[in-house]
């Protein structure tokens, strides 16, 4: 099925709104355990950046479950990073370890930082031209820094596609089920991820699907 395009932003109040109150815990919880997979030797360091955070779930999954790192969570949306900034300010276990920063890839706001840990979740399908995660990841990350990208995988048919849709988020407002679907004719497929990496310089990272509607894009970059 050929690639569809969508926005790269969900920037609309309807749109942060129904994504934040809906329940990710599943795929969210894929993240976390493709994450302690990888991390099994142990964290490179403590300074974490989430590129597309959106309302941060994953952020604070990440910080709590791994008590030592501090997190830069960014994201182009700003009614994200509003309920992104309700959920971390509630979290009063988590004062002071994150930040949350309001821009696009590329970003000038991350300037010189480098990390030890990035992380992407449903990031790449809204982006037009996906070199500008994987040059973000370049610029960004530390000698044997842990990186982990997941996002949905095009299915090879509308009729799949709808088939995804009915079967996750069939009860959903309107809005989401729109978004998902957009989404779904938006991703990539996992051989297209291939070709970006080689064009990043970046094979040292593996691709895999990881689930009926998700691949992943994992590994540790040279030391």
């Amino acid at each position: 099925m050929k690639r569809r395009p969508e926005p790269e932003l969900m920037d609309t109040e309807e749109q942060a709104q129904a994504y934040a109150a809906a329940d990710f815990s599943d795929s969210n919880s894929l993240f976390m355990r493709l994450l302690a997979r990888q991390a099994r030797g142990g964290l490179p360091g403590s300074a974490a950046l989430d590129l597309g955070c959106g309302p941060a779930d994953i952020v604070l999954r990440l910080l709590r479950t791994y008590p030592r790192l501090h997190c830069d969570a960014l994201d182009g949306a700003a009614p994200m990073l509003e309920r992104a900034r309700a959920t971390l300010e509630d979290a009063a276990d988590l004062d002071g370890r994150w930040q949350l920063v309001h821009d696009r890839l590329p970003s000038s706001r991350l300037a010189d930082r480098r990390y030890d840990l990035i992380l992407s979740n449903s990031l790449l399908h809204h982006l037009h031209d996906p070199q500008v995660l994987w040059r973000t990841v370049r610029a960004h990350a530390n000698p044997d820094a842990l990186v982990l990208v997941m996002d949905l995988l095009r299915p090879p048919s509308a009729g799949w596609a709808e088939a995804l849709v009915e079967t996750y988020v069939a009860n959903a407002p309107e809005v989401l089920r729109s978004d998902f679907r957009n989404s779904l004719f938006a991703a990539y497929e996992p051989r297209e991820v291939v070709e970006q990496l080689a064009e990043a310089r970046l094979e040292d990272l593996e691709v895999g699907v990881v689930s009926d509607r998700h691949l992943a894009v994992w590994g540790r970059l040279p030391g």
